[in-house]
């Protein structure tokens, strides 16, 4: 019989709503119970497509001896990370200050009031890997609540003073100021972090760290450097090159367990292929090696072909499991591929791509492009044709038709599991890489999937302003949970980049009414941004996203949002909030470059803001397609646009210095550019626009 969690929206609940353990849904019926029964909380947060958590599901808490413990002796939560990030980022810092470490699944014990006093991440069943069996750790859990309860308490009351002291990093009001020289040394840090032979940066586990990789690309940008640029494109080219990327689907797992970037962690989440389509579209622009396009163009087509819903929404991730079998889905043999492709183009295909007989996993093989030159170095196509009597483009179309064969036969096996819930916050991310591609891929198709992906987010996510505006979490046509900081951060961030892309002045709109909510629900009056709003549920503490992790800090984000907003509207309670919200974050950035590279974006923004391209349409003009993508190619670093039809340029730019009095001369598109208040003369015409773009496209 199902347990709680079958009334569950959320998909990585609804995988345990068949479990023997009595669990509970995070609310107000469970910490009731807790607190009447007076029983300590067991607090499990994972995520559907966590590899691991799956593990422990099958292995505890299906097991019925361990599932009569945890019944008896506490109350089981089950929660989603991903719908109560919240939740997540407190229990989190508890758990690494309790163990050093963290990871999912988690595992937090937790007063009737929500205090935590123990922890870890996976237990096994029974002791094994010199770890403790999770049948152990629930008794002597439980036999310490029963026997020592005053020191557990007093233990859980000062690890829960200092998760609310976090918020504020502190006691004195800042009185230093901001220096861009910070992002010099984060640029130093991250050289000495970096892995000359196979990039990236540290060791394995290794992860994309997109945020770092486009913090490298405005710095390399503004002053183009060897060494930067080489970190940049050997990274980039070695993730490509590897088993992480997906040869024949597109798209990228969520990190490598290996420094080789060979073997994956299999599951695709949307945040990780949105921040990275990103980074191979910039990546493009500027260095116009065309594997880079190829990689963004695949990413984006996985997205649509396989996360798009209906609706026009996108679901968040895919599974690495499948049959109970972490990467069976994209794994192969020599033999499947010889079955399929014939013995001698098998052959060829296999030797290209990496599978041989003993596999280079558990016996199977990932597909790969890592051992043709030295490490980051792309096939040499013609070099490799020629010792089997061919050319390189004679090769490089049958292994085209190869991937394409081996793809259908692929989509014949059972897929890995879907989570189909929407979040605001990485559809937004979605968003803004889609509109990225505007100029980069010259394919509407991406940007009219990002105009139909923030018009049904605004349709169902979006609701009164005196509920909060947004929701954060969306599926099966039930909205839930007051929007976070990041949420709303991505948006606004999503929406300037379609204004970018289109010109519509639907999206700036959109902007300020959700900047205006941040401003008014998540400030903290010591400064900067809480990650909740005020109207959100009240937990043990209130925290602050100011570091990266999986995805970029809401606080790095909100205030690069800000200062975008800002400069496009010419509304200085923006700028000045997110400057704000820098000054704010500027120990945490001192105390840990590595992990604040959003901030460090952010930074470097405040440092050099770039122009301000206001172009005014007369009324009725059909501006060129061509055109508008050649503008959208000059990098977003350097430049941002206001697009105005000239007869609401009294309407819109009254307050804004740079827009005010600015028309369409003589009836033509007329372009000014300006920073800050000042603009230089009009550029008149499409042929004069077309010249001055000329150097910078």
């Amino acid at each position: 019989m199902p347990n709680r969690l079958a009334g569950s929206t959320s998909p990585y609940l609804l995988q345990h709503q068949h479990n023997p353990v009595d669990w509970y849904p995070w609310g107000e019926e469970a910490l009731e119970k807790a607190r009447r029964e007076e029983k300590p909380i067991f607090l499990s947060i994972g995520y559907s497509a966590c590899h691991w958590c799956h593990v422990m599901e099958r292995e505890s808490f299906e097991n019925q001896a361990i599932a009569e413990i945890l019944n008896e002796f506490f109350v089981a939560i089950k929660v989603d990370r991903e719908q109560r990030p919240d939740l997540d980022h407190i229990y989190m810092q508890a758990v690494q200050i309790l163990t050093g470490s963290g990871g999912w699944p988690m595992s937090v014990f937790l007063t009737p009031d929500q205090k935590p006093f123990y922890g870890g991440t996976y237990w096994p069943p029974v002791q094994k890997w010199g770890r403790p069996g999770f049948d152990q750790v629930l008794r002597a859990v439980a036999d310490a609540w029963s026997k020592r309860r005053g020191d557990l308490l007093e233990h859980a009351q000062q690890l829960t003073g200092y998760l609310q002291e976090e918020a504020r990093v502190v006691d004195e009001p800042i009185t230093e100021r901001l220096d861009a020289l910070l992002v010099d040394e984060a640029d130093q840090q991250l050289a000495r972090q970096f892995d000359s032979t196979w990039g990236g940066f540290g060791a394995a586990p290794k992860f994309p760290h997109a945020t770092d990789l486009k913090l490298l690309m405005r710095l390399e940008r503004r002053q183009s450097d060897p060494s930067r640029q080489h970190r940049i494109t050997h990274t980039l080219q070695c993730m490509h090159l590897g088993g992480i990327y997906d040869h024949l689907g597109g798209g990228f797992s969520r990190y490598s367990v290996d420094e080789r970037w060979l073997v994956p962690h299999f599951e695709k989440m949307l945040y990780d292929n949105s921040l990275l389509a990103s980074c191979y579209l910039h990546a493009f622009r500027q260095t116009k090696r065309l594997p880079y396009q190829q990689a963004a163009r695949e990413t984006l087509d996985y997205l649509l072909r396989e996360m798009q819903l209906e609706e026009g929404g996108l679901a968040s991730a895919e599974d690495a499991d499948s049959e109970g079998e972490e990467g069976k889905f994209y794994v192969w043999t020599q033999s499947e591929i010889a079955e399929l492709l014939g013995k001698g183009r098998g052959d060829r295909f296999c030797q290209i791509y990496g599978v041989g007989p003993g596999g280079n996993f558990e016996g199977k093989s990932i597909l790969n492009l890592l051992h043709h030159g030295a490490p980051g170095s792309y096939p040499n196509w013609d070099q490799i044709a020629s010792a089997g009597g061919m050319e390189g483009r004679q090769l490089q179309a049958e292994l085209a038709d190869d991937r394409c064969q081996l793809m259908e036969a692929r989509g014949r096996r059972i897929r890995p599991g879907r989570d189909d819930k929407v979040l605001l916050s990485w559809n937004a991310l979605a968003i803004t890489s889609m509109a990225e591609s505007v100029g980069v891929l010259q394919e509407p198709r991406y940007l009219i999937a990002a105009q139909q992906c923030a018009r049904f987010l605004i349709g169902s996510l979006k609701t009164a302003r005196s509920e909060g505006l947004w929701r954060h979490v969306w599926r099966g046509g039930q909205a839930e949970v007051i929007a976070y900081l990041d949420d709303l951060a991505y948006w606004i961030l999503a929406m300037i980049a379609l204004h970018q892309a289109d010109g519509s002045q639907e999206w700036i709109e959109e902007a300020v009414e959700a900047a205006e909510v941040v401003l008014d629900d998540f400030a903290d009056p010591a400064g900067g941004f809480f990650f909740t709003s005020k109207k959100s549920e009240s937990l043990i503490a209130r925290p602050k996203d100011r570091l990266d992790h999986s995805i970029p800090s809401g606080s790095g984000a909100i205030a690069e949002a800000l200062l975008m907003l800002g400069t496009i509207t010419g509304r200085t309670d923006f700028w000045e909030a997110g400057e704000g919200t820098l000054l704010e974050g500027l120990p945490t950035m001192q105390r840990a470059l590595a992990a604040s590279g959003q901030m460090l974006l952010a930074l470097e923004r405040w440092t050099e803001p770039g122009e301000l391209w206001v172009i005014v349409l007369p009324e009725d003009l059909e501006f060129p397609s061509g055109l508008r993508d050649r503008l959208h190619r000059v990098d977003a670093s350097q430049r941002l646009i206001r697009w105005v039809e000239d007869h609401r340029v009294t309407e819109l730019g009254e307050n804004h210095p740079a827009v005010r009095y600015r028309t369409a001369v003589d009836g033509e598109v007329t372009l000014y550019r300006c920073i800050g208040p000042q603009c230089d003369l009009p550029v008149v015409g499409l042929d004069a626009i077309e010249a001055m773009l000329e150097p910078n496209t």
